[in-house]
């Protein structure tokens, strides 16, 4: 199949799991063409059977905001007719779906047709689909896609109730390459690995995002010093965004600011998610959890909260350990208890690695997707 990719490009969860998806469908002899604003980061150019097609903008002075979704729409369309698209599959519903619809019209009027699949993500439908001034247009879009996937159960529920959709939601959650993403057994060469962000005898916390609000980065640090009195440990911080000077200021407050390593945004989390002990995720809502996911997949299993579809992903007490939002005293307690209990944290970096491999694989999960292309194909491109 050629199949037209559209996502966010930046280090959020959507952007992460489209440009992922991209890949996994070249890999199997597809043809992706990926078409935004600018490249996703995660794609380094040399991928075969991948192309990305950059979508320009004008600005006018009439125009205070430019109007990305209508020069998406053109550029969606113009692809499709040139390179002889299958279908689009877009990703975050504002406004790629919008787009994507009218790719479609513009096509149908010529006789061409072009499905389109929306996959829900999280805040555009949690946050942003719900405002006022965009619930209207995303309902309408979700509605009129030729095909719909969610994350989570959760997504699903959460969509069909707060907006009304009538037509059918598939869950196809989201996935990470167990071959990308690999613990490192040998403990000498993770000792090794290890070094240059902690001392031996140091445990090593991680915690990877976006630094949005959401993912309540100051609860990190706030836990990270409770556990610091009691255990050796360094905290390294993956990501960058709008806390992340208030997490310095609050590890400077705190006096822990020499034991915090602030990295930024990183492309190779693969090669940094095996040298953590433990991944911290107390996140306000999580539609699903990927960065969690990825740490399992590397044997790293996940302090987190009750919320959204994280129990879809993390057995509390066999995969991760699951807490209400905010409760820092008891998330505190409990990677220090599983930090001074080896042999339990090792029970459940087993288990980790094992619900990833086992349920959660790209080799699982991207042929759900590659079969749900062809369902939609095949109803939507009935001959007349």
């Amino acid at each position: 199949m050629r199949i037209g990719i559209t996502c966010y490009p930046t280090y959020g969860g959507s952007g992460v799991v489209a440009t992922e998806l991209g890949i996994e469908l070249a890999a199997l002899g597809h043809e992706v063409h990926f078409i935004s604003y600018s490249q996703p980061f995660r794609l380094n150019g040399r991928d075969n059977g991948i192309f990305y097609h950059e979508v320009p903008v004008s600005s006018y002075p009439l125009f205070e905001f430019p109007p990305y979704d209508l020069a998406l729409a053109s550029r969606m369309a113009e692809v499709a007719e040139f390179y002889d698209l299958d279908l689009l599959h877009v990703h975050y519903a504002i406004p790629h779906s919008v787009s994507a619809l009218l790719a479609r019209q513009m096509l149908a009027a010529r006789g061409r047709c072009l499905p389109f699949v929306t996959t829900l993500h999280g805040t555009d439908i949690t946050l942003v689909g719900l405002d006022r001034s965009y619930l209207p247009i995303t309902r309408y879009a979700i509605q009129e896609s030729d095909g719909v996937t969610s994350i989570s159960s959760y997504l699903r529920e959460k969509t069909l109730e707060d907006f009304g959709v009538t037509r059918p939601i598939e869950v196809v959650p989201n996935f990470v390459n167990c071959n990308v993403y690999v613990p490192i057994d040998d403990e000498a060469k993770r000792a090794q690995a290890r070094l240059h962000l902690a001392a031996p005898d140091e445990a090593i916390l991680m915690h990877l995002s976006n630094f949005r609000p959401v993912k309540r980065v100051l609860d990190v640090v706030r836990v990270f010093a409770k556990v610091v009195r009691e255990v050796p440990a360094k905290l390294v911080l993956v990501g960058d965004g709008p806390d992340r000077s208030s997490a310095e200021w609050l590890a400077h407050d705190l006096g822990i600011h020499s034991r915090i390593h602030f990295l930024g945004k990183q492309d190779k989390v693969n090669e940094l998610l095996p040298l953590a002990d433990l991944m911290l995720m107390p996140s306000e809502l999580e539609s699903f959890g990927l960065a969690a996911l990825e740490a399992m997949a590397c044997k790293v299993p996940a302090i987190a909260t009750r919320v959204g579809g994280v129990p879809e992903l993390i057995e509390d007490g066999v995969t991760g350990l699951l807490y209400s939002v905010g409760d820092v005293d008891a998330m505190a307690a409990g990677i220090i208890g599983l930090l001074k209990d080896r042999s339990r944290l090792e029970a459940m970096r087993e288990n980790a690695r094992k619900t990833a491999q086992t349920h959660f694989c790209s080799s699982l999960v991207v042929p759900h997707y590659v079969k749900y292309y062809e369902q939609v194909l095949a109803r939507a491109c009935k001959p007349a």
